[in-house]
């Protein structure tokens, strides 16, 4: 059985499949990890929701903050939406299943037999794995829990801003989401500088990405993510960043994911697409 992490599709449908093509997919015996942001921006999100939904336990997607927009907009929180990519789901007939499916996601996949974790975002320096599991499986309660209309209707917002073990309520669930599916850049004291997005180099206040702050606390732990296309493919450490722009004319990325051996990256060219424009 082969195993393959899968960087942001963004509704890029035809280009997952020519993906899953090149690096021949078996859904029998083959299982596919998905970095989050499955939806939105690209032309087919209905398309490539339908798709890794129907492949079962064949594939784990993690939440990323597109899918998250998603699920906040099917409960009629509009305070964000600006582009309209996403009405061909908002008007499916599926949309209840689809979306019921996506609220039952993981924020964090871990891997014992593997050794690697998978999640869309990024790890604030504070958090060991223990407790990035742990404040995983705290958000994934609210999703999946009574309480999850009105999280939709919270969630968005930039604070609190750091870390504390005794952060309770809705502080602690808009942290824990913005740090799984929003963070790229941290400041050195620990802070998410959420409002830095570009390339490294172009952060502000000495902010630094969030798997170089000095004695980050998952540093010994292989994680994989996505959500940086502006970052592109990379590989440092213990970390790999697999959202190398599909969605923008890059590339779509595939890693095999072996315990004993190093991880192999498998690139799609994009740069026949469409690129949507930036608003």
């Amino acid at each position: 059985m082969a195993v393959y992490a899968i960087g942001d599709v963004q509704g890029c449908y035809d280009e997952l499949m020519a993906l899953l093509e090149k690096i021949e997919f078996n859904p029998d015996k083959d299982k596919l990890w998905f970095a989050g942001d499955l939806v939105n921006r690209g032309p087919k999100s209905l398309e490539v929701l339908r798709f890794v939904k129907s492949l079962g336990e064949r594939a784990i997607t993690v939440l990323g903050n597109h899918d998250l927009h998603l699920l906040a907009l099917s409960q009629g929180n509009r305070s964000h939406y600006k582009h309209g990519t996403l009405d061909k789901i908002l008007h499916a007939p599926d949309l209840d299943d689809l979306t019921d499916w996506l609220r039952h996601r993981p924020l964090m996949h871990h891997s014992e037999k593997r050794g690697y974790s998978l999640i869309h975002a990024g790890l604030p320096p504070q958090w060991d794995l223990d407790t990035a599991k742990a404040c995983a499986r705290e958000l994934e309660q609210t999703l999946r829990g009574p309480g999850f209309h009105d999280f939709c209707q919270k969630m968005y917002g930039n604070q609190p801003d750091r870390w504390r073990d005794d952060m309770k309520g809705l502080d602690r669930l808009r942290f824990i989401t913005n740090a799984f599916t929003r963070l790229r850049y941290c400041t050195k004291d620990g802070r998410l500088s959420l409002r830095d997005k570009g390339s490294p180099g172009s952060q502000s206040n000495g902010a630094l990405p969030w798997f170089a702050v000095s004695g980050r606390a998952s540093r010994d732990n292989r994680i994989i993510f996505g959500h940086w296309s502006t970052l592109g493919y990379h590989q440092s450490g213990n970390v790999w960043c697999l959202d190398s722009g599909c969605l923008w004319g890059g590339e779509l990325t595939a890693l095999r994911v072996r315990k004993s051996q190093p991880p192999k990256a498998i690139h799609l060219n994009c740069s026949g697409i469409m690129k949507p424009t930036k608003k």
